[in-house]
């Protein structure tokens, strides 16, 4: 279908392909991979002719019609209806449709045979062309892609750019092309969205090439990943799991070829530094040069992904409980968000909102974080809990003409430039990198700049919302060391699989406009919606208000009766709990009271309050740590 043969390309003095090879066959799946720079949208602009080889050929069937999704569709705009817009895919079968309907205008008052012939002809051709169903394959992808029914009708320019890309890439499925471009597609895609793209990709005729930072998407969507290195395009004949073992193979074989070859070519060059001055030996010296000049060197093996160096510290560590909400509600006028909702975090979780776009879950961050305000319920922040906040819109509050290594030391941590060069080592920002200034980086460099300021904070408590958007893989698996290494707690909103299956423990969700909480990973969590989902199939619909709540893990579920020694460490937990629960409250008072400015006119109900207030937090201290001793 497509090949490309020797392909040559370069941005500059940077060579990005040089005499790469792929054939690219109907039906094939691709997911293409590699480091961000290397060239993998690139290879996509290549293909479609927006850029020219500077050598090699990309040769394709003349049948072969292409469709690219990219990031540069964001900025389309339009006043039709979405649907509209998404069905601009049939442009052959729209313009049959005017003729159509302009013919049987005429027919109200010309009944010639002609024109009932043209008619027929008409209406053959667009029945062929999938006419009369285009736009309920239009309802269907639009409403697979996330859209509800009334959003059907609403002019496209009214939804913000993750949504448009929706329409999009809805469009370009429409178009049916024989080879999909999808360049990063589930970067707007929630997860119902991402598993209904899925499904519908599995089935897909033509063939596809992916380029996605979405581990989970590569292996439920691909049957082939071609890995963009050195220039070459490496084809590996599996999914993206498949991929990695199969690297790891390819890796262990090519270190042995480059030792023995090393080896070989280190005994050569002493045999020829021995003997190139020897009469005896010098012809035999001189063949021995010809044939390392002539010696096609293996490449060394690139050095791992990188891995976090640093350790995270906060002054201050929190009390037990680091957050309770209660009875919470919260509308904007009439749209209900959350109605009696209770929230409660305990020192240590790791916790993942998932969800579908638009069930509230930024909202439930911003409402966590105190930056919005509930119509409805109370907020308490535990005993010295320390909160940063990511989310995207921290790009835009990075100073632009800082240099990367001011900007994080004006993140107030108090580590010297050495440790803050360790930190932006591991988030891939290395040497003279740190100089670089805000303004010139890219989006996803943005994001690695955000995120190492959010985590060397020193907060204990840390909300993240959507923090693996615009990170390539090797970001997002530094990311997930972090977070693994991070003795706080913390709340992240995501939409990658991955990422979550490995640093969340709970799993919050939002249904009937109340949080949830499913106490396990997120795979174990998608198989218990998936019971809970063949259930309701089979009760009609009456399972999911009957389904009991998420259980606890299995070797949680029957613990081992305790021994009286056990059963003295239980009940005194329970007392300590029950205690620091009481001082927390006490300790919110006392702050409450020095907060208030009309004490400070009377001395001695100032110096009580004080002295209270000083009491608590050291018994509150003492009785922290006898619970962690405890635990």
């Amino acid at each position: 279908m497509i090949s490309i043969s020797d392909l040559d390309f370069h941005f500059g003095s940077r060579t990005l392909y040089d005499g790469a090879s792929l054939h690219i066959k109907p039906k094939d799946k691709i997911g293409l991979v590699g480091l961000n720079g290397t060239g993998k949208s690139t290879l996509l602009r290549l293909l479609v002719g927006e850029y020219k080889p500077d050598g090699g050929s990309i040769s394709m069937s003349k049948d072969v019609s292409l469709g690219f999704l990219n990031q540069d569709l964001l900025s389309y705009d339009s006043h039709e209806s979405i649907l509209l817009v998404a069905m601009q895919a049939f442009a052959e079968a729209l313009e049959l449709q005017k003729k159509i309907d302009a013919v049987l205008l005429e027919f109200e008052t010309d009944y010639r045979d002609e024109l009932a012939d043209k008619l027929a002809v008409l209406q053959e051709r667009f029945e062929a062309l999938g006419g009369y169903t285009m736009q309920s394959k239009a309802e269907e992808i639009l409403e697979g892609l996330g859209f509800s029914t009334d959003d059907l009708q609403k002019p496209l320019k009214t939804f913000s750019g993750g949504w448009r890309m929706r329409v999009m890439l809805a469009k370009i499925l429409l178009q049916q092309p024989s080879l999909l471009l999808l360049d990063e597609p589930t970067n707007h895609l929630d997860l119902p969205s991402i598993k209904w793209i899925e499904n519908y990709l599995a089935g897909y005729e033509g063939a596809v090439i992916i380029v996605s930072h979405d581990r989970e998407f590569l292996d439920g969507t691909t049957n082939t990943t071609v890995e963009v290195s050195g220039g070459k395009l490496n084809p590996y004949a599996g999914n993206y799991s498949f991929y990695q073992e199969e690297k790891v193979l390819r890796t262990e074989i090519q270190q042995g070829a480059y030792d023995n070859q090393q080896a070989a070519i280190k005994q050569a060059e002493r045999f020829i530094e021995r003997f190139k001055a020897s009469a005896s030996k010098a012809k035999q010296a001189q063949s021995r040069i010809k044939a390392l000049d002539k010696l096609e060197r293996i490449d060394a093996v690139a050095p791992d992904a990188a891995k976090v160096n640093f350790k995270f510290t906060f002054t201050q560590q929190p009390g037990r409980h680091i957050l309770r909400m209660e009875h919470v509600g919260k509308s904007y006028g009439d749209k209900l968000i959350f109605r009696d909702t209770h929230v409660h975090i305990e020192r240590g979780d790791k916790i993942a909102l998932i969800g579908a776009n638009g069930k509230g879950k930024s909202t439930l961050m911003r409402l966590v974080a105190g930056a919005e305000t509930p119509t409805a319920g109370k907020h308490q922040l535990g005993h010295n809990v320390i909160m940063a906040f990511y989310a995207q819109h921290q790009l835009e509050s990075l100073t632009v003409d800082n240099e990367i290594i001011q900007e994080m030391n004006e993140a107030g941590s108090k580590r010297n430039e050495m440790e803050l060069r360790g930190v932006l080592g591991s988030f891939l920002f290395t040497g003279d990198d740190v100089y670089k200034k805000i303004k010139v980086l890219s989006g996803g460099e943005k994001s690695r700049v955000a995120l190492a300021k959010t985590l060397i904070s020193e907060a204990n408590f840390l909300l993240l919302d959507e923090p693996t958007n615009h990170l390539d893989m090797q970001s997002v698996n530094i990311l997930i060391q972090a977070l693994e290494q991070y003795e706080g707690t913390f709340i992240v909103i995501s939409h990658d699989r991955y990422f979550v299956e490995n640093v969340a423990t709970k799993i919050w969700f939002i249904e009937d406009f109340q949080l949830k909480e499913y106490p396990g990973t997120y795979h174990e969590f998608e198989r218990w919606q998936d019971d809970r989902a063949k259930a309701e199939k089979l009760n009609g619909g009456a399972a999911a208000k009957a389904a009991p709540k998420p259980e606890p893990k299995p070797e949680a579920a029957k613990p081992t009766p305790p021994s009286n020694s056990n059963a003295k460490s239980a009940r005194e937990l329970q007392e300590v709990e029950t205690r620091i629960t009481k001082l927390e409250k006490e300790l919110a008072q006392y702050e409450a009271q020095l907060a208030d400015s009309t004490i400070y006119t009377n001395a001695a109900k100032l110096k009580d309050a004080t002295v209270k207030f000083e009491q608590v937090k050291k018994e509150l201290a003492a009785q922290t740590k006898r619970w962690e001793e405890l635990v």
